[in-house]
């Protein structure tokens, strides 16, 4: 099923505090099945609740994935002093971590015992709108 786009945007949550972001890329398999199992996998109806709560519980605030064709890319945020790889390896020791990550690996095109820090590609931020 092809998602339109969404010209009205997207809200963005509010934090009490500076954050930081983290933005990562990720090219699934190109298949319109299997792209639209990797959607309905992440929908709020079908997650896997111990892996969200798994993400807040290393730290991370806020992640975002965004899509197209079988493009994905991920926003996340965090506090000031987050450590990404103190937290990676934290989230892919947490309970269903690694089950979750050879699921969504039949649709990523990947080795089933990767873990998301070794799939997801770290993106380098090259403008910034600033003052």
């Amino acid at each position: 099923m092809m998602k339109k786009e969404n010209p009205a945007g997207y809200p963005v949550r509010q934090f009490h505090s500076p954050v930081k972001r983290y933005c990562q890329f990720l090219e699934i398999t190109d298949n319109p099945e299997l792209i639209e199992k990797y959607r309905q996998c992440h929908d709020y109806e079908h997650h896997w609740k111990e892996i969200r709560d798994g993400i807040r519980e290393v730290g991370i605030l806020e992640m975002e994935l965004y899509i197209i064709g079988n493009k994905v890319v991920m926003i996340v945020e965090t506090t000031l002093d987050f450590d990404w790889t103190e937290a990676m390896q934290r989230l892919s020791a947490l309970p269903r971590q690694a089950e979750w990550e050879c699921f969504v690996a039949a649709m990523q095109g990947c080795d089933p015992d990767a873990t998301s820090d070794s799939k997801w590609r770290m993106m380098e931020r090259m403008f910034y709108l600033y003052d």
